[in-house]
């Protein structure tokens, strides 16, 4: 019962920004135009859990080149209007277009000279009558069994508030440099600004044994180095094989016996490698994907240049897998 409710909320919220898609017309366009033209800022605002959804798109908005600002209705009308002037844009979010807090700040708004946009469910609304162009997310029923929680008309604004955002980064031509700008000291823009050779280990770190050798040899390297790896290339350092502690206790636990046994018996052929000039997030994604935790580093030849743990990225406290 409890899984087949679950999957009827996800299927009524996707099912609700499916239905956007047809929704997204001329005026989608023209509200794009005019922020890509303002010269001031986009004045987000919302109530309750529209306001939490303003947050967001406001968010997402100044990390990728937008300038916004949210806007409480309430806080407006005692001072924070203060931060609107002329050159803005106010965008208003309310699915039903009708609430009372938002629509006494519209007067005050228009006085000012902002052009105003809104998000709603009603077309028909208070709100709609009173902007210059009106964004349909009306969505035909909440999540919610009583109809009354804001669930898929919420994510209905927020994916709207997402369409737009996107929009604008290809209007604006927002670059994965201009990204970086704006995230000096976050995790993603330390990932942005990463090589797989700032921080890869090579020369005398790099655990390589000679293809052709025996498993006794190779779990003295794998001791050596404590990296729980060894690589196996031949004699032009062409990389061969990958062999893990994990390899080792498996070939163990089948009860075969590893004396005398050679590396090729054992050694995964082909692992997944990056280049030294792969960003840093590339090479934890691949591992996140792959549930691995050692990358060789290789040049266009095959050659090995050095390795990358997962515990060389992390330990740094500068990056996460995602699930961000």
């Amino acid at each position: 019962m409890v899984i087949k409710q679950a999957i009827e909320v996800l299927k009524i919220e996707a099912e609700g920004i499916i239905k956007l898609i047809d929704k997204i017309d001329d005026n989608f366009v023209k509200m794009v135009e005019l922020i890509c033209k303002c010269k001031g800022r986009l004045a987000v605002s919302g109530i309750g859990k529209s306001g939490i959804v303003a947050k967001k798109i406001v968010a997402t908005l100044n990390s990728t080149g937008t300038k916004a600002i949210f806007l409480h209705p309430v806080e407006a009308m005692h001072g924070d209007l203060g931060m609107v002037s002329s050159g803005d844009i106010f965008l208003a979010l309310s699915n039903s277009g009708e609430t009372d807090e938002m629509n006494v700040l519209l007067p005050s708004i228009r006085k000012i000279g902002c052009t105003i946009i809104a998000f709603t469910g009603n077309c028909n609304s208070s709100l709609a009558k009173n902007s210059d162009i009106v964004i349909d997310v009306g969505v035909e029923k909440e999540a919610c069994p009583l109809g009354l929680v804001p669930t898929a008309s919420t994510t209905a604004l927020l994916a709207m508030g997402d369409a737009l955002s996107v929009v604008l980064i290809n209007k604006k031509k927002f670059k994965k440099s201009d990204f970086k700008t704006f995230h000096p000291g976050g995790a993603l823009g330390q990932r942005l600004s990463s090589k797989v050779s700032d921080i890869m280990l090579s020369g005398s770190f790099l655990p390589t044994v000679k293809n052709g050798i025996s498993i006794e040899d190779a779990v003295l390297h794998l001791d050596r180095y404590g990296l729980g790896t060894v690589l196996i290339t031949d004699k032009n350092n062409i990389l061969c094989g990958i062999i893990t502690d994990g390899d080792i206790r498996r070939y163990i636990a089948k009860k075969k016996v590893i004396s005398n046994t050679n590396v090729k018996e054992i050694m995964t052929e082909n692992p997944k490698t990056v280049s030294p000039n792969s960003p840093t997030y590339y090479a934890l994604n691949l591992m996140e994907q792959y549930q691995i935790t050692v990358l060789p580093i290789t040049n266009s030849k095959g050659q090995v240049l050095g390795i990358i743990h997962l515990h060389d990225i992390l330990g740094k406290g500068d990056f996460k897998f995602n699930g961000n």
